[in-house]
């Protein structure tokens, strides 16, 4: 899909704030509401806008506690890769999971409220997906840049 600077401004100000109202909208853009309305349900026709979430601030829900974990898979099979994948999406505690190159196989984002409730989460979760080699975990002392705006 190609973005022209009115599309590209559109999705800039609907990650700023996506419960912008499309008046609200019109005005920034110097569109009509109806024209906004049509251009916001092409995007999301397209799956260019994929969905709306609400961001909450970890802090607030005692959840600031975070982790990145290198994981070695003990083998690369297709069978093992799809069993990771599937139990992996399954804890709550990750919030995010790649499969990457390089040393480890995969890295994954957890949030939890502390060491102790990490250690809880590795013991009696993470540990008990079968085929995982190691882990490697590293821990976040401060979070220096955190957004979900892609420019376009």
């Amino acid at each position: 899909m190609i973005f022209d600077d009115i599309d590209k401004k559109l999705l800039h100000l609907l990650q700023q704030d996506s419960k912008q109202t499309n008046k609200e909208l019109s005005l920034k853009l110097n569109l009509s509401v109806t024209a906004v309305y049509e251009r916001i349900k092409k995007l999301e026709r397209e799956g260019v806008i994929n969905k709306y979430v609400a961001l909450i601030k970890k802090e607030k829900i005692d959840k600031s506690f975070i982790v990145f974990c290198h994981i070695k898979l003990i083998q690369h099979s297709h069978e093992y890769v799809v069993k990771f994948e599937k139990d992996v999406t399954n804890l709550e505690e990750v919030v995010e999971c790649f499969h990457i190159s390089g040393d480890y196989d995969y890295l994954l984002k957890v949030i939890v409220s502390d060491m102790e409730a990490f250690r809880e989460f590795m013991v009696n979760k993470l540990t008990s997906i079968n085929h995982i080699g190691s882990t490697h975990s590293m821990f976040v002392i401060n979070e220096v840049k955190h957004t979900t705006a892609i420019r376009v």
